[in-house]
């Protein structure tokens, strides 16, 4: 349609959305110059992802442009509308004929010439959102069998004229033929910005597969040439004891040389002092006494023995103290070994190595409870046998041979005497406790010394901070995170006990030993001191995945 006015034409195509294909409602113009209805170009931007772009000449903008009603064009718009409506109902009605100015027409009769009638013109239909084209094939609705021409944004729905001004009135409706346009002019964006992602994606899939190739060639070659070094680190080792055993061979030879050579001269000695004790006696018995002075006269040839002495290093043991402590900060270095070469890993990769130490050994958890009849006449043992707490007072309870009568703890109900166990107890609310293993035949009357040697090995906190293990001195460990939960871990065929921060996923300490006994699990809340340590040792339930 074209509408004559102020000297020119204004056409229809001046004044259609290219998302909608309708007549502009509320028109704004983007930084690129071209215009579209405000809802329409919002509804298109707000599925379109991170990037706002132009539908016509599809320039992208980093930034959202803040979009106003452009006023100028809504008013021509809206004269625009009213004319064409003007026309439209002015078109429905028939002209009158128009007599021609010029005479008639010799070829014709004596009659008024009448101008052709106008075609009629279909009025167009407008609603509050714009203009509704009645589409003949649209789908009828099942309920009121017209037509499914709108579309509920706020149900995201279709549905017809009376759905709308029925159970969808109030809702933000649209016609359903603009709703449409909007979302399939949305597809090509949608499908180039999910083909970038695909793309992105696959290189980041071929990047980590990449990085995992490296990453088993260099594991390759890194264990290639620990191998290595570790071999030559033996064959060093042996080259040194050799070496050492010849030291010792020599110092051993070098001293029985000495002492053969002082054997020798001792023995050469001893010989002339029995001649001449033969002579002196052959003397007492001789009456010439010429021959008497002249060999009583000569003094004996003697030496002094009394500073020779025969030693050597061998026989101090500090060969041997000196080996020892040698291998043992060797051994101190190999363990620290594993933790320095951790340390160049990412905290989320050492977490991961940590936390599957942990569950390693959670995988033999088992389900502990407490022994009343070991228990020290103060404990309180709850009735599930989970928690133990220190009273202030004794309890009227039997005194069994089993029972502790001075040192307030309580053994557990389980014995163990092969395999690998685990167990973690709640110890946060505490200042003073003890964890561990305690042999079945231990003393459990009067005072009790507690070492691996009397048949505890257990772990200790004193005055909330001070950590140790019952060694003989105690074994005083620095932690720089204090627990909230223990993980005891027994394995009883290698002797070893193992005692892991769980909340940190961090192994405390590990002492190796040899169970020629049953033994059972020890606990100790040690003294309430007058409500200071009153928390019970509570036996939890190991909650974290069992799997590596």
């Amino acid at each position: 349609m074209a509408l004559s006015g102020s000297g020119g034409f204004l056409s229809e195509d001046q004044f259609i959305c290219s998302i909608c294909l309708d007549v502009f409602t509320n028109p704004v113009s983007t930084p690129c110059g071209h215009s579209y209805c405000l809802d329409c170009i919002s509804t298109y931007w707000d599925g379109g992802g991170k990037t706002c772009v132009c539908p016509l000449c599809k320039e992208s903008f980093r930034k959202r442009p803040e979009l106003h009603i452009n006023r100028t064009l809504k008013e021509i718009t809206e004269q625009f509308k009213k004319m064409a409506d003007g026309l439209d109902r002015g078109a429905m009605v028939t002209p009158p004929p128009v007599l021609h100015p010029h005479p008639p027409s010799p070829f014709s009769s004596n009659t008024t010439a009448l101008s052709p009638p106008a075609p009629p013109v279909v009025p167009r239909r407008y609603t509050l959102s714009g203009p509704a084209d009645s589409s003949t094939d649209a789908p009828l609705c099942p309920e009121h069998q017209r037509g499914l021409e709108f579309f509920c944004r706020t149900d995201q729905t279709c549905g017809c004229a009376v759905c709308m001004e029925g159970e969808h009135h109030g809702h933000q409706v649209i016609p359903a033929k603009r709703e449409w346009l909007i979302k399939k002019s949305q597809l090509e964006i949608t499908e180039a910005e999910l083909r970038d992602m695909i793309t992105q994606r696959e290189k980041k899939v071929e990047d980590i597969r990449t990085s995992l190739e490296n990453i088993q060639v260099c594991a390759e070659h890194e264990t290639a040439g620990s191998m290595h070094v570790f071999s030559a680190l033996v064959s060093s080792v042996e080259r040194s004891q050799a070496e050492l055993l010849e030291v010792i061979e020599m110092s051993q030879r070098a001293a029985q040389h000495q002492g053969q050579t002082l054997i020798r001269d001792l023995e050469q000695e001893i010989s002339e002092l029995r001649k001449r004790s033969a002579t002196l006696t052959q003397l007492a018995q001789s009456d010439d006494y010429v021959l008497f002075f002249k060999t009583f006269s000569t003094p004996p040839q003697t030496r002094d023995w009394s500073d020779a002495v025969v030693t050597s290093e061998l026989t101090s043991g500090a060969v041997l103290l000196t080996v020892n402590q040698m291998v043992e900060r060797f051994r101190e270095e190999l363990k620290r070994l594993p933790e320095i070469c951790e340390l160049g890993l990412t905290v989320v990769e050492l977490l991961y190595i940590l936390s599957m130490k942990v569950r390693r050994v959670q995988e033999y958890a088992v389900d502990i409870t407490l022994d009343p009849l070991t228990a020290h006449p103060r404990l309180l043992i709850s009735d599930d046998g989970k928690q133990v707490r220190c009273w202030d007072r004794y309890q009227p309870v039997a005194d069994g041979p089993e029972r502790f009568d001075r040192v307030v703890c309580v053994l557990g109900r389980q014995a163990f005497s092969s395999g690998r166990h685990y167990w973690e107890v709640e110890v946060g609310g505490k200042t003073d406790w003890d964890l561990g293993v305690a042999s079945h035949s231990i003393n459990r009357k009067g005072k009790i010394i507690v070492s691996p040697a009397h048949g505890y090995w257990f772990l200790s906190l004193r005055d909330k901070k001070d950590y140790a293990f019952r060694t003989e001195p105690s074994t005083a460990l620095g932690l720089n995170h204090k627990p909230n939960r223990i993980g005891v871990y027994v394995d009883c065929d290698k002797g070893q006990v193992s005692f892991y921060n769980v909340e940190a996923k961090m192994l405390i300490y590990t002492f190796t030993d040899s169970f020629s006994d049953v033994i059972h699990p020890f606990f100790s809340p040690c003294t309430n001191k007058s409500g200071r340590n009153e928390a019970p040792l509570i036996i939890c339930p190991v909650s974290m995945p069992l799997v590596d």
